[in-house]
């Protein structure tokens, strides 16, 4: 395994409502020294969680929202913020009530994902939420959101829609799609 950088300063260098820009001095195993700049979240970092809640064994639950970051309404999959003191899978439950009315009888995490490592700290944890029902709690959108699925089959040509550009919600659909497969609850 390669040694890790050596950390020679940290300074926040800009902060915003959401983010702020962290500057790493680092100094190389071979001595060179750069600096790195990445968004670090704000507060103490309490995560977020991706959900991939299966309608039945074919379909996953989609979700349209306006995306800042792109200017547009975006289809993804269901996430949002772990708040203070909330476990994983509470949260993912709570958000998928949130932003497309079902709960989740059976909820498990699958993974961990990153954004971007090369600028970004921030990680959010997948969870697949099956056995769902209909149950919807007030969220901290702004407008209702519009609820879509997709068809497990059809994951190549939802990379085609003009609306769907989110690779951790693609990335998270391909793998539940394997684990199902492997499970023998999907057959492709």
């Amino acid at each position: 395994m390669r040694q890790k950088p050596t950390i020679l300063a940290r300074e926040i260098v800009a902060s915003s409502h959401l983010f702020r820009v962290e500057a790493l001095q680092l100094r190389f195993a071979n001595g060179v020294e750069r600096t790195y700049e990445r968004l670090v979240g704000r507060g103490v970092g309490y995560g977020a969680v991706m959900i991939v809640a299966m309608l039945d064994a074919d379909h996953a639950v989609l979700v349209e929202e306006y995306c800042g970051g792109t200017d547009e309404y975006e289809l993804s999959l269901p996430k949002g913020l772990i708040e203070p003191g909330e476990d994983i899978l509470a949260a993912a439950n709570r958000e998928l009530k949130e932003e497309a009315g079902f709960g989740a009888h059976q909820l498990e995490h699958l993974t961990e994902l990153s954004l971007s490592p090369g600028y970004m700290s921030q990680k959010i944890q997948v969870v697949l939420a099956t056995d769902l029902y209909e149950e919807s709690l007030p969220g901290d959108e702004p407008e209702p959101m519009r609820v879509d699925k997709v068809n497990l089959r059809e994951l190549s040509s939802l990379i085609q829609h003009p609306q769907f550009s989110e690779g951790r919600a693609l990335a998270a659909l391909y793998l539940v799609r394997d684990l199902l497969t492997q499970r023998g609850v999907f057959q492709p």
